[in-house]
């Protein structure tokens, strides 16, 4: 077996991009149903409407890339309710599947009920690594939370616009697959809104 290579962790979270997946997106276009790629296939946009980046699928190659995240193996660890870290299917007991999330406690009464992340869930050996792997969560600090419902609902990405007749960049943003600027959207990564969430043990997934 090879050795690590040096500065490389045990551990490579399982959404996270490698230099050696570089980003295959195209200039979009406008068109009368909002944005495409001049050479777009099926499988470019979901069924929901939003475009999605095109980035080489290839995992292992070069060096991992912490603050970039993969859109296509994000996309479906939250299509699929898989662990980040690992990629294997999140913890789940009668409480609900378990997520870690940003401490933003006072954001809010009752937070993080209702909150819309991009952060896939964790199994319960990968959230102690989570917390620590992940640039968000060492920032704000993280809270393990077991979520009891959970919607696939809307995406983050880059939103465009028609200025002057022209399609401009406008902001990066959640956008719901309900609101008509989702066709206006290059999708980066998929969304999920948080209900029946109770805050809970990192180490142990109990409830606090």
């Amino acid at each position: 077996m090879n050795a690590q290579p040096p500065n490389r962790p045990d551990t490579v979270p399982y959404i996270t991009a490698w230099s050696g997946e570089p980003r295959l997106t195209p200039a979009v276009i406008a068109t009368a149903r909002g944005i495409a790629y001049p050479d777009e296939v099926p499988l470019d946009r979901g069924t929901d409407g939003a475009l999605w980046v095109r980035r080489a699928l290839h995992p292992g190659r070069g060096r991992p890339r912490y603050s970039r995240v993969h859109p296509q193996r994000q996309r479906r660890a939250m299509a699929r309710l898989l662990c980040q870290i690992c990629g294997s299917p999140a913890d789940r007991d009668e409480r609900g599947v378990m997520w870690l999330l940003e401490d933003h406690r006072t954001d809010w009464a009752g937070w993080p009920e209702g909150l819309v992340t991009v952060h896939p869930p964790v199994c319960l050996p990968c959230a102690p690594k989570a917390a620590g792997l992940c640039p968000h969560l060492r920032s704000t600090g993280a809270v393990a939370v077991r979520v009891g419902a959970s919607v696939l609902d809307g995406v983050h990405g880059q939103t465009y616009r028609l200025h002057n007749g022209r399609l401009v960049p406008d902001r990066q943003a959640i956008v719901l697959y309900e609101q008509p600027e989702i066709r206006w959207t290059l999708a980066a990564q998929a969304a999920r809104t948080l209900t029946g969430c109770t805050l809970v043990d990192l180490h142990t997934g109990r409830p606090l």
